[in-house]
């Protein structure tokens, strides 16, 4: 009997309930739902040669950084997949075993050429999506209209489908076409509310339009209903936190963090949980809000055993501003002279804005505001680069903007403003538009 995946795709097993469990698994995971693991962990155990189970355990293991055993299942599935699988398995297998082994490059080179051949491999088309996927960590400048092109491209392939009209709504969202994201985005959660990354491009597209009060209705009404070990929960209650900050409740945001955010009680991805913290608490800082000495400690702790080298421009960032906003002078020099290390070595695909925001961070955490504005200015048209989000980027806008008021370019400071309020009209920056 043949069995199939979640969009029609033969998939080699010869256990219906292997099958069963593997549909299941790519549904929770393409939904964020908790369970993915679990029913990965089942369909493995229904069917041990099933090279497909292999890879999605894989692929949660390495979402949570969990390297080693992310590894050893893409081993096992590449194995199974040169003895028993179609041209496709063994594509998607390889696909997910290079992104284990750190090489995002020939991971989305390999993805596109997948998807011209099988565009409904759903779990590949997801690879080069999303603020974290394939596209915004290449370091390109474009990586958010190359997210368009790729959905758009495959758009009459998935019709009115819950996951794909969720990143389809999120792509045009972060490229700057809000109405139509959001219109999009509205229409995948419709069609299925236990979908938090449907919920999750909801929050971007309210948060860019400037929709706070409905945003944070939105989330009070959904949270509920999702459990706190969620891969998303964490990062929508950081959204919690931006539109809480948004209208000055900074003690409501502070709150936030430490309910639901911090090391100790989250269940969130550490990519997720490092740089939603470190985002956090420095916007805190930079409202003027008291952050406890222990919360930046306790960050550092949970973080530096997480990512003790450079690599990932995103990450590399934010562990940079971690260490300047704690005052840990030595990790921040040690990661700044890693990234030019691998500048020099040509292994640094976001270039040169990565270690000048370093700089800037630095710069700003000792209140040299002059110079942290004479480090960020000419390379803020490339913090694109790192990937991301835009509420995620605006952090680095954030300090540039606080840089240039408290250096006396109250001039510029308005030229910057007026770019933010062209794209989003908010009550934050009529904040900060006093302020300057």
């Amino acid at each position: 009997m043949a069995f199939e995946d979640l969009y029609g795709l033969p998939i080699s097993t010869q256990s219906e309930a292997a099958a069963r469990a593997y549909r299941q698994g790519i549904e929770l995971m393409l939904s964020a739902w908790p369970g993915a693991s679990e029913a990965f962990d089942l369909a493995i155990e229904q069917d041990p040669d099933f090279a497909l189970a292999h890879a999605a355990r894989s692929r949660q293991h390495l979402i949570y950084a969990e390297l080693p055993a992310a590894q050893e299942k893409a081993a096992v599935a590449r194995r199974l997949a040169a003895r028993n699988a179609t041209a496709r398995e063994k594509s998607h297998v390889e696909i997910l075993a290079l992104t284990t082994e750190g090489q995002p490059a020939r991971a989305l080179e390999h993805t596109l050429a997948h998807l011209e051949n099988w565009p409904r491999d759903a779990l590949m088309m997801s690879l080069p999506l999303g603020a974290f996927g394939l596209f915004a960590f290449s370091g390109m400048q474009d990586h958010d209209s190359a997210r368009v092109g790729l959905c758009e491209r495959h758009a009459r392939n998935y019709g009115n489908d819950w996951w794909f009209l969720t990143y389809l709504g999120w792509s045009h969202t972060e490229n700057g076409n809000v109405t139509l994201g959001r219109r999009i985005t509205e229409r995948a959660f419709s069609l299925r509310r236990e979908n938090a990354h449907a919920l999750h491009a909801l929050a971007h597209a309210m948060f860019e339009d400037g929709s706070t009060a409905e945003a944070e209705q939105l989330i009070a009404g959904w949270l509920p209903i999702y459990h706190r070990s969620g891969l998303m929960y964490g990062h929508v209650a950081w959204h919690e936190a931006l539109l809480a900050l948004e209208q000055g409740a900074t003690d409501k945001a502070g709150a936030i963090y430490l309910e639901r955010i911090q090391p100790k009680v989250t269940h969130a991805a550490p990519l997720n949980a490092m740089t939603d913290g470190v985002s956090l608490l420095w916007r805190l800082h930079a409202s003027g809000h008291p952050v406890p000495a222990d919360a930046w400690g306790e960050l550092v702790d949970y973080s530096e055993r997480r990512f003790p080298k450079a690599g990932n421009s995103f990450i590399d960032v934010h562990m940079a501003m971690l260490a300047a906003m704690s005052g840990n002078w030595s990790a921040l020099d040690q990661r700044m002279a890693d990234l030019d290390a691998r500048r020099a070595s040509g292994k640094l695909p976001a270039g040169t804005v990565v270690p000048e925001i370093c700089r800037a961070a630095r710069a700003f955490a000792e209140q040299n505001f002059r110079d942290c504005a004479r480090i960020l200015e000419p390379v803020s048209a490339d913090v694109v680069r790192i990937g991301g989000s835009h509420a995620q980027r605006e952090m680095i806008e954030d300090m540039l903007l606080l840089a240039l008021m408290k250096s006396g370019a109250a001039a510029k400071a308005r030229d910057l403003l007026d770019l933010r309020l062209h794209r989003r009209p908010s009550l934050r920056d009529a904040r900060w538009r006093a302020s300057a």
